[in-house]
């Protein structure tokens, strides 16, 4: 996930996240010293791969960890694992207090800068002016400089493809569609034979996020839609307005699951594994559920394919623009007692993680990574190409703004999806939250 979250947490709603992760930090002494008795140093890394969640990328960064702990004998990396949402939750709660880990996962852009203007990350340009220089993908580590510094490496590239289950839309007779109104004849054979059209947690409110983007860039086009997310342009656009009566259109012919605006992400998304769905619009790191995670049963991987976010008539999108950019990234915490061991754990990560991540979980990685010497499933590949085909990519809306921008931005969502605002009430919210968070 990428998304924006906030410094300034309600402390007395999350203190209890603090306590609650896989492995917590180590005791203070060895905070302060980065040392345990035997004079091993101790990096502590949180991160958002759980074994339960995403296996494969779990397998990588313990395989990783593993390798690096046995050609460095005195360094000890802790790691705490939390889900998605423990983990933005928890992260604030930490960085208000300034304890962050010495090594922590981050997402671009406007969710970077609070930590930055806080001093809370610290700068890693030295390490891509020396032997990572020009491994990654064009256009990954600028999405994570300010001011012309670097303050995170950045591990993954998304795109955000409708993912659907083959056997069903077989069942139905139904093809891919390309356009909008064959979209919503899918919907609606869908729903007339009892099953669930889309899968969607909107809880998380990202979520929702993704299906307004996507409508906002097929209806108003991808620079309408880019200059309203940086407030240069009216969320009163009249396409933008459209976009999101369209939204609730969508929530009135019951096309999402029952109860979407209360059920996470994490709770949906095995729904549509097992085939109780069959649309789920996500990023590309799910992939390893559709590919490579063995955990899923090879027949409900074998059914699940994707396709491209159908054109609107008399719209100005084009199909092969995309909704995306660069996943998260790892940062450096500026106090941490053991930065520099930090730093060049960080190094060796990003480099084995772009090998790995390829051939191990199916994922699309920053780095650049030679994929002929490596075999791939062909939904892997399929996305590859379309990458190559995209015409442009828009980063996650909340991801860019501000942080009070984005907060706003969300919880209009959420309310959009919710029919508690009108489109022109959705609108107004988000130019207001502009001018009050410039």
């Amino acid at each position: 996930m990428y998304k924006q979250w906030r410094l300034l947490p309600v402390l007395a709603a999350s203190l209890a996240l603090v306590a609650t992760g896989c492995d917590s930090h180590s005791n203070e002494d060895d905070r302060n010293s980065g040392k345990t008795t035997d004079e091993k140093v101790t990096i502590n890394m949180m991160h958002i791969y759980p074994q339960s969640g995403a296996a494969a990328q779990y397998k990588i960064v313990n395989k990783i960890i593993k390798e690096y702990q046995t050609e460095n004998p005195n360094i000890v990396i802790k790691q705490e694992v939390l889900d998605n949402e423990q983990y933005k939750a928890k992260i604030k709660v930490l960085s208000a207090i300034n304890d962050l880990p010495d090594i922590g996962m981050t997402w671009a852009a406007g969710y970077l800068q609070p930590f930055v203007g806080g001093g809370l990350f610290a700068p890693l340009d030295d390490l891509l002016q020396s032997d990572l220089k020009d491994s990654f993908v064009a256009g990954t580590t600028e999405a994570y400089a300010i001011d012309g510094k670097t303050y995170a490496l950045p591990l993954e590239f998304n795109l955000a493809p409708i993912y659907y289950n083959k056997k069903i839309f077989a069942e139905y007779g139904l093809q891919v569609p390309t356009t909008y109104d064959e979209f919503l004849k899918v919907v609606r054979t869908l729903k007339d034979n009892g099953v669930v059209p889309i899968a969607l947690g909107n809880k998380d409110r990202w979520t929702g996020s993704l299906w307004y983007m996507y409508m906002a860039d097929r209806i108003s086009g991808t620079e309408m839609l880019a200059n309203a997310i940086k407030g240069k342009a009216s969320f009163t656009d009249p396409g933008l307005i459209q976009s999101a009566k369209n939204i609730q259109d969508l929530v009135g012919m019951d096309a999402f699951n029952a109860g979407f605006n209360g059920l996470s992400n994490d709770e949906v998304k095995e729904d549509f594994i097992q085939g109780k769905a069959a649309m789920y619009l996500m990023g590309t790191w799910e992939l390893p559920n559709y590919t490579t995670n063995r955990s899923v049963a090879q027949e409900l991987r074998d059914n699940i394919g994707f396709f491209k976010f159908p054109t609107v008539r008399g719209g100005k999108g084009n199909i092969d623009s995309w909704v995306g950019g660069p996943g998260v990234g790892l940062f450096v915490a500026e106090n941490s007692p053991v930065k520099e061991e930090a730093k060049k754990f960080v190094d060796y990560f990003v480099k084995r993680w772009g090998e790995e991540s390829v051939r191990v979980a199916g994922v699309i990685p920053a780095t650049k990574v030679d994929t002929t010497k490596v075999w791939l499933p062909p939904l892997y590949t399929d996305l590859l190409n379309e990458l190559k085909k995209a015409t442009s990519i828009s980063l996650f809306a909340d991801v860019q703004m501000t942080s009070g921008a984005a907060e706003v931005h969300l919880n209009q969502i959420q309310a959009l999806f919710g029919q508690a605002v009108t489109p022109a009430q959705f609108a107004a919210m988000h130019d207001q939250a502009f001018r009050a968070n410039p």
